[in-house]
C-alpha cells in the first residue's frame, strides 16, 4: 500500500525501498505545482486516505494520478495495457510497439521480414517508427536523453558522450576507446553515474564497447536520474537467495549484473586475469556477443564450431595440455540448440587445469543442471526467470565444489559489491518477476514439445532444433529429473523463398529476445549476424532459420497459429 503525500509525493516508498510489485515512474509537469505519478501495482493503492481497489489483473493494468494543487482537485485515471498473450503484436500497423506493452520493455515490435532487413539496415521507414528496442542494441529513448543532457552540460560540440553506470566500467570503456582508436577521452562524475567524453568520430566505438560488455544504463536509472529523484538502494538478500535455490547454488556465489554479458564479460575479465595471455575457448555456435567479448579482450579467441568428431576430440587434448585460459560453451546453444558433452569437457578441463563456463540461459536453470560440470554459470535474467520481457538482467553462479572458487569469490566479491551491480528500480521489479519462475516453465515445456512434435511432421518444414532432436544424448547429462527440453525452438522450411510469408503471416508477436510469458518469434541470423551471412551459413545457421520463444498461451493458440501460417508454405 502506497500513500500520496500533500503535493502529490509518494510517501515512504524510498524510505522502506519495499516496493513488492509495485512500479513508480513520476514526470514534472509545465510547473513544480503539477506531477503526474504514472503506476503499476500488484495490490491497492491508497490516496489521500482513500483506498483505490485493485481492477482484475494488475499487470495489465496503468495506473494513474492527477493532482492539480490550486483547485484541491484529484482526478484518478487507468488504461487497459495490451495482453500480448491475447493480442499479439504481429501486423505491419504494430512495428516499432515495445514488447511488452511497457515503458521498459526490452523487445520490439519487428511484424515483417521487411522490417527486420529494414531495421538492420537503418531505413528511416523503420527506425523512426521504434519506441524502444533491445537495450544494448538500441538507446531507450530515456537513456538517450540522458545522454544529451549530459552532453549538453559536460562536452564541447565536437564531442560526445557514453554513460556508464560506475566508474570501473568507465574507465574500462576509456582503455578500449584509447587502444582501438589513439583518440583521447575523459571520464567526469554525472549525477551518480560517469560520463565517457569522447571525440564525436569515435563515439560509435565507445558504443561498441555498451554493446559487446553490457555495462550500460537502464531506462529506469537515466529516469531517476532526469528527474532528479536520485540514485536509490535496494535490498537483493531475498533475490539473491531465490536464485540460488533455483539452481541449488549457495547465495553467497550468487552474483547479479545489469545484463547478462555484464555477467558474462565479467567472468571473462576475471578469468583472462588469472591466466594472463591465454586465449580462451569457444565450444559449438555461440550467442553472437559472447564470441565478440573473447575476440575484442584478452588475448583472443578459438572457436569449435561443431563440438563433434575429430575437431572435438583435438579441442579436448589441447585443453587437457593446459592451453587456454577458459572453456566457454551454451548448453543448449542458440540458435542450434545442440549440446556440448560437457562430461568430456569437464573431465578435459581437470586435467589441463582449466576452469569451465557454461550459460544455462536457453533451457533454464528449471530444466537443466549444469552445475555438475561447470566451474562458474553465466545466467540472462532477462528471459526465462524474469520472464516478463521488462528488465534486463544477468546472473553469475559460483560452483561451490570447483577448484577456482575460492579465487573467483574474491573477485566477484570487489568486483560486484553486495553481490548486486544491478540498479535498485530494476532489482525491484526482478525480484517481483521471478516469482513466478517455475510455474511458467511447465506450460512452456509442454506447448514447445508439441510444436516441435508437429513440426517435425510438417511437410513443409525442413529442419528442427530443439535439445530432444538436436544432440538428446549430450543434454540428457544435465537434464534435470523434473525438467524438460525448454521453450526455445528454431527450423527452417524447404522452400526459403516462402520464410517471409510464413513469418509474415504469424500471427504471435515478433521481435528480438527470448524467455518471455507471450510468445516471441523472429528471424534470428538475420537479426543476429545480417552484416555476417555468409559466416553464419558456413557455421550451419541458415539466413532464413526462424526461431521461436514459446510463451504460456494455451497450447492450441500457439499450434493454430503455426498450422495456418505453414499454409503459405
Amino acid at each position: 500500500m502506497v500513500e500520496v503525500g500533500e503535493h502529490g509525493h509518494l510517501l515512504g516508498l524510498r524510505a522502506s525501498m519495499s516496493w513488492g510489485g509495485f512500479r513508480r515512474e513520476a514526470r514534472e509537469g509545465e510547473g513544480a505545482e503539477n506531477k503526474e505519478i504514472e503506476q503499476r501495482l500488484h495490490g491497492g493503492l491508497t490516496m489521500h486516505g482513500a483506498m483505490v481497489e485493485p481492477k482484475e489483473n494488475l499487470q495489465m493494468v496503468d495506473w494513474a494520478a492527477h493532482r492539480t494543487c490550486k483547485s484541491g482537485v484529484v482526478q484518478y485515471r487507468f488504461s487497459a495495457l495490451r495482453d500480448l498473450m491475447t493480442s499479439p503484436a504481429w501486423q505491419q500497423e504494430d512495428l516499432g510497439a515495445p514488447l511488452p506493452d511497457d515503458r521498459h520493455a526490452i523487445s520490439v515490435c519487428l511484424p515483417t521480414w521487411d522490417s527486420v532487413i529494414g531495421y538492420e539496415e537503418g531505413r528511416d521507414k523503420v527506425i523512426k517508427r521504434l519506441r524502444c528496442g533491445y537495450p544494448r542494441f538500441f538507446k531507450h529513448p530515456l537513456v538517450e536523453r540522458l545522454f544529451q543532457q549530459a552532453a549538453k552540460q559536460l562536452a564541447v560540440e565536437s564531442e560526445r558522450v557514453v554513460i556508464f553506470p560506475d566508474k570501473a566500467a568507465a574507465q574500462r570503456a576509456l582503455r578500449f576507446v584509447e587502444k582501438r582508436t589513439g583518440a583521447a577521452a575523459r571520464i567526469v562524475s554525472y549525477d551518480g553515474l560517469q560520463a565517457l567524453i569522447v571525440p564525436e568520430p569515435v563515439a560509435p566505438v565507445a558504443m561498441e564497447y555498451w554493446r559487446y560488455t553490457g555495462e550500460i544504463v537502464s531506462s529506469r536509472q537515466a529516469w531517476d536520474v532526469l528527474e532528479g529523484d536520485g540514485l536509490w538502494q535496494y535490498d537483493t538478500t531475498e533475490l539473491r537467495e531465490r536464485l540460488a535455490a533455483y539452481g541449488g547454488y549457495q547465495a553467497g556465489g550468487v552474483f547479479i549484473y545489469e545484463s547478462g554479458m555484464a555477467g558474462v564479460y565479467a567472468v571473462h575479465r576475471a578469468l583472462t586475469g588469472m591466466f594472463a595471455g591465454k586465449k580462451t575457448l569457444q565450444l559449438d555456435f555461440p550467442y553472437v556477443d559472447v564470441l565478440k567479448v573473447q575476440n575484442h579482450f584478452g588475448s583472443g579467441a578459438v572457436m569449435l564450431n561443431d563440438s563433434q568428431g575429430e575437431s572435438f576430440d583435438e579441442a579436448l587434448k589441447r585443453i587437457r595440455e593446459g592451453e587456454f585460459a577458459a572453456v566457454f560453451c551454451e548448453v543448449p546453444s542458440n540458435p542450434l540448440l545442440r549440446s556440448v558433452d560437457l562430461e568430456r569437457v569437464h573431465d578435459a578441463c581437470r586435467d589441463g587445469g582449466v576452469p569451465l563456463v557454461v550459460d544455462d540461459t536457453i533451457c533454464s536453470v528449471y530444466n537443466v543442471d549444469v552445475s555438475r560440470y561447470a566451474d562458474i554459470v553465466t545466467t540472462s535474467l532477462s528471459k526465462w526467470i524474469s520472464g516478463k520481457g521488462d528488465v534486463l538482467a544477468g546472473c553469475v553462479q559460483l560452483v561451490e565444489t570447483s577448484p577456482f572458487y575460492a579465487d573467483l569469490l574474491g573477485f566477484f566479491t570487489d568486483d560486484c559489491e553486495s553481490g548486486c551491480r544491478l540498479y535498485a528500480a530494476d532489482a525491484a521489479v526482478l525480484d517481483e518477476n521471478s516469482k513466478g519462475f517455475e510455474a511458467r516453465m511447465s506450460p512452456v515445456n509442454t506447448t514447445s514439445a508439441a510444436l516441435v512434435e508437429m513440426l517435425l511432421e510438417h511437410p513443409a518444414v525442413d529442419k528442427v532444433w530443439y535439445p530432444s532432436v538436436s544432440t538428446p544424448e549430450a543434454y540428457a547429462q544435465v537434464k534435470r529429473e523434473r525438467g524438460g527440453y525448454g521453450g526455445l525452438v528454431s527450423f527452417t522450411l524447404k522452400n526459403e523463398k516462402k520464410s517471409a510469408k510464413v513469418y509474415d503471416a504469424l500471427e504471435l508477436s515478433k521481435g528480438p529476445s527470448l524467455g518471455t510469458e507471450f510468445s516471441l518469434v523472429c528471424p534470428y541470423t538475420l537479426l543476429a549476424h545480417y552484416d555476417e551471412l555468409d559466416w553464419a551459413e558456413g557455421c550451419g545457421v541458415p539466413a532464413h532459420l526462424i526461431r521461436v520463444s514459446i510463451g504460456i498461451e494455451p497450447s492450441e493458440q500457439v499450434l493454430g497459429a503455426f498450422r495456418a501460417a505453414l499454409e503459405l508454405a
